[in-house]
């Protein structure tokens, strides 16, 4: 019996990193070995990356809410416990938006809790 030595199976996994390494600098998306390396330490940052965008949305909204704040009179702990004070219960991201697109709400609700404080 003749002795396969190329099978479908190992082309197809082999062509499957080739694609996942697909555009890399130089042996790293043409050497198979290379290649393996390159994608598996590709998908180690991915992972990573998805848990740190997380943290760099939050600390994006919370400076956006910090500098609309500030012109406001406030500083962003106050503000964040005032609204607590208040029972004002919203996220982060929601409160950012405000302190962009609707800025005289956002006033109110620094009035608002502005008057908490006193």
């Amino acid at each position: 019996m003749p002795r396969a030595i190329d099978g479908t199976k190992r082309k197809d996994r082999r062509k499957k990193i080739l694609d996942q390494a697909k555009g890399y600098f130089g042996r790293r998306s043409t050497n198979n070995r290379v290649a393996k390396d390159a994608v598996a330490k590709a998908g180690q940052y991915a992972y990573v990356g998805r848990k740190q965008r997380k943290r760099d949305f939050r600390k994006l909204w919370i400076a956006r809410i910090s500098a609309a704040v500030q012109a406001e009179g406030l500083n962003y702990s106050q503000f964040m416990h005032g609204l607590k004070l208040a029972n004002i219960e919203l996220n982060r991201k929601a409160l950012s938006n405000m302190a962009i697109e609707d800025k005289v709400a956002f006033s109110a609700l620094c009035a608002q809790v502005k008057k908490v404080l006193a």
